[in-house]
């Protein structure tokens, strides 16, 4: 059976940030993950962690000024040494939290850019790789469909798997977003099939809206066993928008929940 781990920069926002993690547990999960923790101080994301028994399963390294709508700076010229110390600071989190796996966002650059921006992309995870095996992290690399995020620099699956071959780590993974997948290649389950080898976290929501997994176009349940059949035993991160409040879209998840 899947470990589903919910996003608590989606999922939950009827709350502070702070307040999510028991409500999150009170809905029966074992598992959390969230995009950036870093305005709040590691100790008192730890406290939610350790006082609601819950396992953080990922978060992001820094993206640059995300306010202003960068995406990730790792294939950026001349922002190579913000983001190796945006990586480190990345991994104190992960170590106060312990948290097994970060994602690098690639950035947005410009069509005529791509190549180079992929070179420094393979250039900045190859510097940080050591660090954080070293540290026992996985990074994991998420392809992001053009229409939620128009320029992102890694689309499709190949793409993820390119960069992971030419790292050549074992600690550099594929992030796979079932949602993001279905928007720019379909075929899911050859995606989880032809990637096993390489999967190092899931993700899922309902397309078109990304809201619940049960709302849109997808059929779930066969994908989860299919995960389980490729002995698949890292987290489902929940990565959707609900179309109320969190906990009035939570039947998908009634034969999953944690038993209170």
């Amino acid at each position: 059976m899947p470990r589903f781990a919910a996003n608590l920069s989606m999922m939950f926002t009827e709350y502070a940030f702070l307040e999510r993690f028991g409500a999150a547990a009170r809905a029966g999960f074992a598992a959390v993950e969230f995009l950036f923790p870093y305005e709040f101080a590691p100790q008192d994301i730890a406290a939610q962690l350790r006082d609601h028994d819950l396992q953080l399963a990922l978060f992001n390294a820094p993206p640059g000024d995300f306010a202003k709508g960068e995406r990730g700076i790792a294939a950026l010229a001349g922002r190579e040494s913000e983001f190796d110390r945006g990586f480190d600071q990345a991994l104190l989190y992960a170590d106060h939290l312990k948290c097994p796996t970060i994602h690098v966002m690639a950035g947005l650059v410009a069509d005529k850019d791509r190549d180079q921006a992929f070179e420094r992309y393979v250039a900045s995870l190859t510097r940080v790789a050591a660090r954080a095996a070293s540290a026992g992290v996985t990074i994991v690399l998420e392809p992001i469909n053009t229409r939620d995020m128009p320029g992102y620099l890694i689309n499709r699956s190949a793409e993820a798997r390119q960069a992971i071959a030419a790292v050549g780590a074992k600690n550099i993974r594929l992030q796979l977003d079932l949602y993001h997948r279905q928007i720019m290649e379909g075929d899911l389950s050859r995606a989880i099939l032809d990637n096993s080898d390489i999967t190092g976290h899931v993700q899922i929501a309902g397309p078109p809206d990304r809201h619940e997994p049960d709302s849109g176009e997808i059929r779930f349940d066969p994908l989860f066993a299919l995960l389980d059949q490729q002995g698949y035993a890292g987290y489902v991160g929940c990565e959707y928008r609900p179309r109320g409040r969190t906990e009035e879209g939570l039947s998908w998840f009634a034969p999953y929940r944690r038993q209170a």
